[in-house]
């Protein structure tokens, strides 16, 4: 079902004029929010089954080099929200956001140069780091905000037996 809301919001941010206020390339991030609730709620291998079926929707929809972008950077992701869930418990959830906004950044950025065989690629880090900071931001308080409701899903699916 997560997957499902990450594709759901996935899909309403591509609705988003991107020149409003985004850097090229860049993205708010929103399905990033059912990531960080699977990996705060769940666990590592949750979190990682979503970040997967983003990335293949990513390489169904876009292409081979969609994927591999949308997997290096949510798998790098995925593993710094789960660490920071699971063993720094005073660490709120816009800095847990705008650390995973920060490894997928920089997942992607490795991937790119992996794939043009230079280091181009990091010249774009400076864009990156300001919107990665901004949407990691509010990815967090997002999720801060609709924790509550999240959990009372969750508890209502499992107790019916869907969850």
């Amino acid at each position: 079902m997560l997957s499902a809301v990450a594709l759901t919001l996935s899909f309403l941010e591509g609705l988003i004029p991107v020149s409003a206020f985004m850097p090229p390339g860049a993205k708010a991030g929103f399905s990033n929010i059912a990531t960080m609730f699977a990996a705060s709620s769940m666990g590592f291998v949750p979190a990682s089954a979503v970040t997967l079926i983003k990335a293949l929707f990513a390489g169904v929809t876009r292409g081979p080099t969609a994927f591999v972008m949308s997997f290096a950077g949510g798998m790098l992701s995925t593993v710094v929200m789960y660490f920071l869930f699971r063993f720094s418990k005073n660490t709120g959830y816009m800095l847990i956001g705008i650390a995973s906004a920060l490894s997928h950044n920089f997942g992607q950025l490795a991937a790119a140069c992996v794939m043009t065989g230079n280091a181009a690629a990091l010249g774009y880090a400076p864009v990156l780091i300001i919107s990665g900071i901004v949407t990691g931001a509010v990815t967090g308080s997002v999720l801060r905000a609709a924790v509550p409701a999240l959990l009372k899903l969750e508890k209502t699916l499992v107790g019916k037996g869907e969850g």
